[in-house]
């Protein structure tokens, strides 16, 4: 763990007041690397010294434990149907962090009483806070999608240079700013080819949504268009591992470093509890 680090847990840990901060990865439109990136995300955090949890939230197509190359044997499913533990299904990789696979259970979290559901957020509090939890959404802009960013501290929208991913991305901008208006909202511009074409691409998101949705995004980074990242999917190994000094593994670096070393006034979180608490809000508010 590097000094800078250690200083923030210290700070926040002084205060009392340390609390998960939950990252929502979404995009638009599938296949821009989402999950791709909260994997590297989720590597370079722990590799920073920080504690991470990634919970893989896209309903349709769950493939974090794909990325990983691991099958994982239980899911919140079998925790709702009190078959098992909350701590019980949450894996620990050897890249250094955690995951919770969830995407069959959580179909089954908007049908729970109000105690299970408070008993479910108690099984939570149970895991204790880590640093962060980084939340792979779905694509698109469909509820279950909007629930999970609505949940989460902050999100982070991923688009390509495509003319249809731009679209897109404005598309679940928009979404936010409905639904969300004050969330903090960044960009990441994935597969570019140089640097400019990163901030062109970047600027021109962050100024139709200032000019159009009264939004203000940021610019958190772009990641190159790299041949490993292609081939260590098909060999089901995270390029940050496999190809660490490659141009994609720099770019993921750099955006880490980035969301870690936010003021620590602006860093502190709502917590896993917290998160899940207003995701059964938003779900609560779909029904009625």
């Amino acid at each position: 763990m590097d000094q800078a680090t250690n200083l923030r847990r210290l700070v926040l840990e002084s205060d009392g007041v340390r609390k998960t901060r939950t990252i929502a990865i979404t995009s638009g439109k599938g296949g821009v690397g989402k999950t791709s990136f909260a994997v590297a995300l989720s590597i370079a955090l722990a590799r920073d010294g920080s504690r991470v949890t990634l919970l893989d939230a896209d309903l349709g197509l769950a493939n974090v434990n794909v990325i990983l190359g691991i099958i994982p044997k239980y899911n919140l499913y079998h925790v709702i149907k009190g078959k098992k533990k909350l701590k019980d299904i949450v894996i620990e990789v050897p890249e250094g962090f955690k995951i919770i696979a969830g995407a069959s259970g959580f179909h089954q979290l908007a049908n729970l009483e109000a105690k299970q559901r408070q008993d479910f957020i108690d099984a939570v509090s149970d895991l204790g806070e880590d640093d962060y939890m980084i939340v792979d959404t779905g694509a698109g802009i469909s509820q279950n999608v909007l629930s999970f960013v609505s949940a989460s501290d902050e999100v982070i929208v991923i688009t390509t240079p495509e003319p249809t991913a731009i679209t897109d991305a404005y598309g679940i901008i928009k979404s936010i700013a409905s639904q969300a208006p004050d969330k903090p909202v960044r960009l990441v511009v994935n597969r570019v080819q140089t640097v400019s074409e990163g901030r062109k691409v970047a600027e021109r998101v962050i100024n139709i949504a200032g000019q159009f949705l009264n939004i203000k995004v940021e610019n958190l980074g772009f990641i190159f268009d790299d041949i490993y990242v292609q081939k260590s999917i098909r060999n089901q190994k995270p390029f940050m591992v496999t190809y660490p000094k490659s141009k994609a593994s720099s770019c993921i670096f750099i955006i880490a470093d980035r969301i870690a070393n936010r003021e620590i006034g602006e860093s502190k979180g709502s917590g896993i509890a917290g998160f899940f608490k207003q995701l059964f809000k938003q779900e609560s508010l779909e029904a009625d």
